[in-house]
């Protein structure tokens, strides 16, 4: 499946805009920051029109998403760390099955977060940042993924 073309050819299904924050660009995928303060979570979305599964890459890119999604890695560490919750275990799902366009999410999860040991999807509420956490959060992610604002 070739690339979307130009930028602005792109877009990301409105249901990313109401439940994250945008984080950036990096070559691939378009990332943002889950809104919910329980778990560090970001969400990759490669930026190829009408994908929705991994499949569906030129072989180049779905090696650039696994790099990307180990870079992701590092950046929810990086958010765990800063809300004073270090990760001990990252999960990676590319489910689609509410928002079929491609996109990756990756959680950082710990024996003690209320979702443990079960999946995060479809558990509870989403849970507003406070501000400060949210700020904080925003800033260590973008350091890590190497994104400039």
């Amino acid at each position: 499946m070739p690339h979307a073309g130009p930028a602005a050819m792109f877009r990301i299904d409105p249901a990313f805009e109401s439940t994250s924050l945008t984080l950036g660009e990096l070559p691939l995928c378009h990332v943002r920051l889950q809104a919910d303060a329980r778990f560090p979570w970001i969400v990759l979305i490669p930026r190829v029109t009408g994908a929705r599964e991994i499949e569906d890459l030129p072989p180049g890119d779905r090696a650039r998403l696994m790099d990307e999604i180990l870079l992701a890695g590092t950046a929810v560490r990086a958010v765990g760390d800063a809300l004073g919750r270090p990760v001990e275990k990252l999960n990676v799902g590319a489910l689609g099955n509410v928002t079929p366009q491609l996109h990756v999410h990756v959680v950082g999860r710990r024996a003690d977060d209320p979702a443990w040991p079960g999946p995060v999807w479809g558990f509870g509420a989403a849970q507003a940042y406070a501000e400060a956490d949210q700020a904080a959060a925003l800033v260590m992610a973008r350091a890590a993924l190497e994104i400039r604002i």
